[in-house]
């Protein structure tokens, strides 16, 4: 499951934006890296080939040191074609996806919900009609737009994430067993400036940093999230936050060290062209617009990926779930009566039985798709 949040995590910081550059020989993009926290995308990257280098060659799995055993769990299913996909690329480039959106009611009160990617793809968005009208018309009639943190909160979240994950001098080798780190190392091996630049984060940051570039390299470009692109198009104010900076800090600053590791590990577990195709599946989820369905996939993942179960479950539980509930709390809160409320988060936070609709409709609504 971390893999697949941190792809909801990232969000624009300057400070990290030069650590994207150095750390992944230019991947073709200026990254505004996010981990922790944030969601919404602040960086413009550019397709590789584009002006920047092409990411560092992947090692094959045959190369790399065995990782841990884990778990057998049921194979992933592939992920379904979009809803009504048109075979010819013009076509889809004028259609808009379906994506994850839902109507929820609690007598006068109506809250509108679109799950989010993070990063995304130009087709995703066509010119002429860059969502849904159904998707449209609901912005256009709520007074609130809100998505997990406000615009003004991403502006000063870089010095946060490096007082918090970033040390003066190299920490990371002493903080990491020894086989993680040579595991690191290997991963690495080709881009040693790279290897030098992580060797100053803390496990957490180094795992979203690994697992950004490997969101990256499947093709996802973070100018294309769906909350920069709701931003275009939004003209009302304001855009307010579901939750503080501190609170998404907290969620990564939180962990103790064996939590870490895990979420490092799991990073570490396939290789990187395993995670890029995870990625696309979750990019193809996304667009077809089932939310129930890509929380049983990314459930079905996090168990795949578990070296440990107790540690992934405790991930889950800080990363994903307490958050969803504080999510649905702040819904509840901000809705009013005959004052549509626009809520876009990321789209892992929304199905399943601890997701935020599930606690939507425990706190009173009704919820459908939209």
């Amino acid at each position: 499951m971390v893999q697949a949040i941190v792809l909801e995590l990232l969000i624009g910081m300057d400070r990290l934006t030069g650590f994207a550059r150095r750390l992944w020989g230019g991947a073709g993009c200026a990254l505004v890296v996010l981990p922790m926290l944030l969601l919404v995308p602040r960086a413009w990257c550019a397709p590789a080939g584009a002006g920047g280098q092409s990411a560092p060659t992947a090692p094959t799995a045959s190369a790399a040191p065995a990782a841990p055993a884990t778990r057998a769990v049921p194979a992933v299913p592939a992920a379904p074609a979009a809803r009504a996909a048109p075979t010819a690329p013009a076509q889809a480039a004028s259609i808009p996806p379906h994506l994850p959106f839902y109507i929820a009611r609690k007598a006068n009160r109506t809250v509108y919900v679109l799950g989010t990617l993070h990063a995304a793809m130009p087709a995703d968005y066509p010119m002429n009609l860059p969502f849904r009208p159904v998707i449209l018309d609901a912005l256009k009639r709520s007074a609130v737009l809100a998505f997990e943190l406000s615009p003004d909160d991403l502006v000063v979240s870089q010095n946060d994430v490096t007082r918090y994950g970033v040390c003066a001098k190299p920490c990371l080798p002493k903080q990491l067993p020894d086989e993680l780190w040579k595991r690191l190392q290997w991963r690495l091996r080709d881009n040693p400036e790279a290897l030098t630049e992580i060797q100053k984060m803390r496990p957490w940051l180094a795992a979203l940093l690994i697992e950004t570039y490997d969101s990256l390299a499947s093709g996802l470009q973070t100018e294309y999230g769906t909350e920069a692109q709701l931003e275009n198009i939004y003209t009302k104010d304001p855009i307010i936050g579901l939750e503080t900076l501190s609170d998404q800090m907290r969620a990564f600053t939180g962990l103790n060290s064996a939590e870490q590791w895990e979420m490092l590990a799991q990073d570490l577990s396939q290789t990187p062209q395993q995670n890029v195709a995870d990625m696309r599946q979750l990019h193809a989820l996304w667009r077809d617009g089932d939310a129930d369905r890509l929380a049983a996939w990314n459930t079905a993942r996090s168990q795949r990926l578990a070296q440990s179960p107790e540690l992934s479950n405790a991930l889950d539980e800080k990363i994903l779930f307490r958050r969803n509930r504080r999510f649905a709390r702040r819904i509840a809160q901000l809705s009013l009566p005959d004052r549509p409320l626009f809520v876009a988060v990321g789209v892992l936070h929304l199905g399943g039985p601890r997701g935020v609709l599930a606690k939507l409709r425990e706190n009173g609504f009704t919820v459908q798709p939209g």
